[in-house]
């Protein structure tokens, strides 16, 4: 079973949905991860929200360039504008994951 707080990554994801699902091969859980993985980047890179209902919803944030400092030295340093991936949890997981507390 995987752990809360501890980071899983892809290969680990895979052999555990294989385990859950005895009559898939291997290579077809793989294939069909990546392709989800691949599918959610695509439309990331397009500007789109993807939104996994109950999980969540995946966008991206445009960041305005800035003036940023140098935590060494603390001379301003410029800052280009980015886009980033945001994740907002869905009402399902957020109540799933609070139910202890």
């Amino acid at each position: 079973m995987l752990k809360w707080g501890t980071p899983v990554i892809k290969s680990e994801l895979i052999q555990k949905i294989a385990a859950g699902n005895p009559h898939l091969f291997h290579r077809d859980v793989e294939r069909i991860v990546n392709v989800i993985f691949d599918e959610i980047i695509a439309a990331l890179a397009r500007g789109d929200r993807v939104e996994l209902r109950g999980f969540g919803a995946f966008t991206v944030k445009h960041r305005a360039p800035r003036i940023g400092r140098n935590p060494r030295t603390g001379a301003a340093v410029p800052v280009d504008e980015k886009f980033v991936p945001f994740f907002k949890t869905g009402k399902e997981l957020r109540e799933r994951l609070n139910a202890d507390a």
